[in-house]
């Protein structure tokens, strides 16, 4: 097969196995939070300096979580699927079983109804819930619950 002619079978689109918040988004609040510090230095009155760095410190503490928790959600399938949770503290991974429910509600933020997904989970002995946005995701909640959903091979003990 020459690199010019077609493939002769098509690849079957695989689903998204990995979730997490776009790098394009950390890096534009990276961005911002340098731009703010930079403000900050430059501000001539004392107030001005500590409002702006302020907001200069939450934009990187915001970037520096997002960047750390990479990726925020995965899904492994195979004979025993699981599911890995990054979090500040390292990776938490629940099997199929310690998943107790899953899915996707819709919340009031700024007059707007946002998707969050949320799975409640057995660690160690105390239910546990977890919710995701959009900007934990970088995608769909709906996309994703569906997709955990196939992948876990999850049925009686979700709900949506």
């Amino acid at each position: 097969m020459t690199p010019d002619s077609p493939d002769p079978q098509p690849r079957a689109a695989t689903p998204r196995l990995a979730w997490t918040t776009p790098a394009p988004a950390l890096i534009a609040v990276t961005g911002g939070g340098i731009v703010l510090a930079v403000a900050a230095i430059l501000a001539n009155e004392a107030a001005a300096r500590l409002l702006i760095g302020l907001a200069a410190a939450g934009l990187l503490v915001m970037a520096g979580l997002g960047f750390r928790q990479r990726p925020r959600l995965t899904a492994v399938p195979g004979a025993d699927p699981r599911m890995v949770v990054r979090t500040l503290l390292g990776a938490d991974e629940y099997t199929r079983d310690q998943i107790i429910r899953a899915r996707v509600v819709d919340y009031r933020r700024l007059g707007r109804k946002m998707p969050m997904l949320e799975i409640d989970v057995d660690h160690d002995g105390t239910e546990r819930l977890l919710i995701f946005g959009r900007w934990d995701l970088g995608a769909r909640p709906d996309d994703v619950y569906d997709t955990l959903v196939r992948t876990l091979r999850l049925s009686g003990e979700t709900t949506r």
